[in-house]
Protein backbone atom coordinates (compact mmCIF):
# COMPACT_ATOMS: atom_id res chain seq x y z
CA UNK A 1 0.00 0.00 0.00
CA UNK A 2 0.97 3.60 -0.62
CA UNK A 3 -0.31 6.25 1.76
CA UNK A 4 -1.08 9.92 1.26
CA UNK A 5 -1.04 11.62 4.63
CA UNK A 6 -1.60 14.97 6.24
CA UNK A 7 0.24 15.85 9.42
CA UNK A 8 -0.64 18.67 11.78
CA UNK A 9 1.95 20.35 13.98
CA UNK A 10 1.21 20.02 17.67
CA UNK A 11 3.21 23.15 18.50
CA UNK A 12 1.85 25.20 15.55
CA UNK A 13 -1.68 23.84 14.87
CA UNK A 14 -2.14 26.03 11.76
CA UNK A 15 0.79 24.23 10.05
CA UNK A 16 0.19 21.06 8.06
CA UNK A 17 2.39 18.83 5.95
CA UNK A 18 1.16 16.64 3.09
CA UNK A 19 3.15 13.74 1.68
CA UNK A 20 3.05 10.14 0.52
CA UNK A 21 4.93 7.05 1.65
CA UNK A 22 4.94 3.29 1.66
CA UNK A 23 5.83 3.10 5.37
CA UNK A 24 3.61 5.51 7.29
CA UNK A 25 4.89 4.65 10.77
CA UNK A 26 8.52 5.21 9.76
CA UNK A 27 7.72 8.40 7.87
CA UNK A 28 5.96 9.91 10.89
CA UNK A 29 8.96 8.98 13.04
CA UNK A 30 11.23 10.66 10.45
CA UNK A 31 9.21 13.88 10.59
CA UNK A 32 9.21 13.92 14.39
CA UNK A 33 12.91 13.05 14.45
CA UNK A 34 13.87 16.05 12.33
CA UNK A 35 14.72 14.11 9.14
CA UNK A 36 12.75 16.49 6.90
CA UNK A 37 14.06 20.03 6.41
CA UNK A 38 10.59 21.63 6.15
CA UNK A 39 8.85 19.69 8.89
CA UNK A 40 11.76 19.96 11.34
CA UNK A 41 10.81 23.57 12.19
CA UNK A 42 7.29 22.65 13.29
CA UNK A 43 7.73 19.33 15.12
CA UNK A 44 6.25 17.44 16.84
CA UNK A 45 3.63 16.25 14.37
CA UNK A 46 0.50 14.17 14.69
CA UNK A 47 -1.25 12.27 11.95
CA UNK A 48 -4.39 14.11 10.83
CA UNK A 49 -5.47 11.70 8.08
CA UNK A 50 -4.07 9.00 5.83
CA UNK A 51 -5.55 7.43 2.72
CA UNK A 52 -4.24 4.15 1.31
CA UNK A 53 -3.81 3.36 -2.40
CA UNK A 54 -2.85 0.09 -4.06
CA UNK A 55 -1.16 1.91 -6.94
CA UNK A 56 1.75 4.27 -6.33
CA UNK A 57 0.80 6.41 -9.32
CA UNK A 58 -2.63 7.15 -7.82
CA UNK A 59 -1.07 8.10 -4.49
CA UNK A 60 1.34 10.47 -6.23
CA UNK A 61 -1.48 12.08 -8.21
CA UNK A 62 -3.63 12.53 -5.10
CA UNK A 63 -0.72 14.03 -3.14
CA UNK A 64 -0.07 16.44 -6.01
CA UNK A 65 -3.75 17.41 -6.03
CA UNK A 66 -3.77 18.06 -2.27
CA UNK A 67 -0.76 20.36 -2.70
CA UNK A 68 -2.53 22.37 -5.43
CA UNK A 69 -4.68 25.43 -4.71
CA UNK A 70 -7.99 23.62 -5.01
CA UNK A 71 -6.61 20.63 -3.12
CA UNK A 72 -5.61 22.84 -0.20
CA UNK A 73 -9.12 24.26 -0.07
CA UNK A 74 -10.52 20.72 -0.21
CA UNK A 75 -8.22 19.62 2.63
CA UNK A 76 -9.10 22.62 4.77
CA UNK A 77 -12.85 22.05 4.30
CA UNK A 78 -12.82 18.28 4.80
CA UNK A 79 -9.90 17.42 7.07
Amino acid sequence: MFYVYILRSISYPHKTYTGYTKDLKQRLADHNGGESIYSNKYKPWRLEICIGFHEESKAIKFEKYLKSGSGRVFSKNHF
